[in-house]
């Protein structure tokens, strides 16, 4: 079992590093052609459309192909996708992006659905924690190696794609034990939203508040008068408490109710985005808030990811799976879209919009909770 949970984290993180070294590089790929930043806005988007498009059709395919050849197939998909972008001409890059996010998504539903069938119930929250701290750490190694050696260089691009061969390695390592679906889910995908509410809309208000954070929360620094180099500091505090707060998250998950905790971060998110305008002439302040901040705003992911666990199995586990990352996915479209259009009006509409997201999500799984869910 153990070893089936270490091959399936492997996996996705590696995928997880390859995706975040990527994702700047082909925006720095494309910036080199000449392509204006609009089309390479859109064309980034195609990845948002890619997971809502193929998220809904995991279960299907686990049941027809199974878990193994399935992640098989999309580290190859994702692969031959990524190594075509240098030679394509840009038109290409659209179909190109959708195979390659289509792949991603695949990837990520698949893996945590095995992790999540095979984790202990004592100790599922722990397993959460450590897959979320893996791929954290995957997700931050993966711009330092662009910065380390910059884009013309071959290094970033053989990364990549050495990255999307090596995931192969524990998935065939940890094949034997990887669960399978043999039968249909019992409800349609949008269903699990009325039945877990509060795990599922944690990857969306999660998905939301982290993309957004990414986007814009460098520019609200320096906007607030803040230097650059204090600025960027605010997402590095983020990244930092995402990473140290996952573990004992998930621990807290496998000793109390679930849904207060997913409520307990879904406020501490609201508080701190809501005290941001506050303590952003204090730098220090302002990275102790962060860093809270950035720990129990993850938290969302790796405690809904555990609720789904404890509360599903077989299809209808995988289902839940797939609508996590799709609302996930979601999220990161309509979170930067909002806190973007915000920001043109004031530019502590980005605390505000981070605040309702996050506040919100708090009276819902609240709410759950106090009527014993």
């Amino acid at each position: 079992r153990w070893c089936g949970m270490a091959a399936a984290i492997a996996c996705i993180s590696v995928v997880g590093f390859a995706l975040s070294l990527s994702i700047p590089l082909l925006s720095l790929m494309l910036e080199s052609r000449g392509i204006s930043d609009t089309w390479i806005g859109l064309n980034t988007a195609m990845s948002g459309v890619a997971a809502l498009a193929t998220a809904p059709c995991v279960t299907w395919a686990v049941r027809r192909i199974g878990t193994v050849r399935l992640l098989y197939i999309a580290l190859a998909a994702g692969l031959a996708a990524f190594l075509a972008f240098p030679a394509a001409p840009f038109w290409a890059w659209f179909p190109l992006r959708f195979v390659f996010s289509a792949a991603i998504t695949v990837l990520f539903v698949v893996s945590e659905f095995w992790i999540n069938a095979i984790a202990p119930d004592g100790r599922r929250g722990f397993v959460m924690g450590v897959y979320a701290t893996v791929l954290s750490a995957g997700f931050a190694a993966g711009p330092a190696i662009l910065a380390a050696f910059g884009s013309d260089s071959i290094v970033p691009l053989a990364a990549t794609g050495l990255a999307f061969a090596l995931a192969a390695i524990p998935v065939t390592l940890g094949g034997a034990i990887a669960p399978k679906v043999d039968a249909r889910p019992s409800q349609r995908l949008l269903a699990f939203l009325l039945v877990a509410p509060s795990a599922v809309l944690a990857a969306l208000v999660f998905g939301a508040g982290e993309s957004t954070m990414f986007a814009f929360m460098a520019l609200f620094g320096i906007r607030s008068g803040l230097a650059e180099a204090h600025a960027a500091l605010l997402i590095t505090m983020a990244g930092l408490g995402n990473m140290l707060f996952q573990v004992p998250i998930g621990l807290l998950a496998d000793r109390l109710n679930r849904t207060l905790i997913l409520a307990l971060c879904g406020a501490v998110g609201c508080a701190g985005a809501a005290l941001l305008p506050v303590v952003i002439g204090t730098p220090w302040a302002a990275f102790a808030v962060m860093f809270v901040w950035g720990g129990l705003a993850a938290g969302l992911y790796t405690v809904g990811l555990t609720q789904l666990g404890a509360r599903f199995s077989g299809a209808d586990l995988a289902t839940a799976n797939a609508l996590f990352v799709m609302l996930y996915s979601f999220g990161m479209l309509i979170g930067p879209a909002a806190a973007g259009a915000a920001m043109d009006i004031h530019v502590n509409g980005l605390p505000v919009v981070l605040a309702s997201f996050f506040g919100l999500y708090a009276a819902i799984a609240g709410a759950r909770w106090l009527r014993g869910h």
